[in-house]
């Protein structure tokens, strides 16, 4: 059966600074994501995995190019239609938490949730249900700073996921955890993020999380550099 792209990069080229200073972090770049399916970005550091992230989010203007989610061309977005988007249809878990820190683990869970207009009780409880499944069901009420950057970076995730986005995006998602809670969330993104009309994309160097995959895409040099089946060592992912 022919998959269909949820996502599609067409030639997009992204650069930052002037003159000499100016540096090409996009290269023209191509790729799709499909529906129903984790797509893995690996590459070395700085060939411009999480330019790419941000530029398929609208989170960053490109240069040149095309970008279209499920159907619907970010280019012809106005900036606040961008954010609208954005906020119906995009979950973001990156390196950095952005926790709210006055918030517990639950209320900073529940943010997406409250923004889209549910009750506090509703989304409180689809809160505490997400972080009981990446195992933090004792830390509900802990605020950021009582917290590990492991479990903070657990609770970004359960926030990512609340609002049941078709497009989730993840940079190294699982970088500050040991490898059975590493695998463990994975399985509640696979789990919550993935169906006929949702979508995964993963930058990572995390062999362990390789097995959950469908498909790599290999950067090198602000390039994609190659598309295909997942492989199952650091060298030939590149990863390293």
């Amino acid at each position: 059966m022919e998959k269909t792209a949820a996502i599609q990069v067409r030639a997009v080229r992204k650069s930052f600074g002037e003159g000499t200073a100016r540096i090409e972090a996009l290269r023209g770049i191509d790729l799709e994501a499909f529906y129903g399916e984790i797509l893995l970005i690996a590459g070395p550091s700085g060939c411009g995995k999480t330019t790419l992230l941000c530029v398929i989010t609208g989170l960053l203007d490109h240069d040149a190019g095309q970008v279209s989610l499920f159907g619907q061309s970010l280019d012809a977005m106005s900036p606040a239609a961008q954010t609208a988007f954005r906020r119906q249809n995009i979950g973001f878990v990156f390196q950095q938490f952005n926790l709210l820190p006055t918030l517990t683990a639950a209320e900073n869970a529940a943010v997406p949730l409250l923004i889209q207009g549910l009750s506090r009780t509703q989304a409180l409880r689809r809160a505490q249900e997400l972080l009981v499944q990446v195992g933090l069901k004792d830390r509900l009420k802990n605020l950021p700073a009582k917290l590990s950057g492991g479990e903070q970076q657990r609770v970004a995730i359960a926030r990512s996921l609340a609002a049941h986005p078709r497009l989730l995006v993840c940079d190294e998602p699982t970088a500050a955890l040991d490898g059975d809670t590493g695998a463990q969330v994975m399985e509640t993104m696979r789990g919550a993020a993935l169906s006929k009309d949702r979508c995964l994309i993963v930058v990572t160097h995390d062999s362990r999380i390789f097995p959950f995959g469908d498909r790599m895409a290999r950067m090198l040099d602000g390039r994609v550099v190659s598309v295909g089946a997942v492989p199952r060592d650091n060298a030939a992912a590149g990863a390293g």
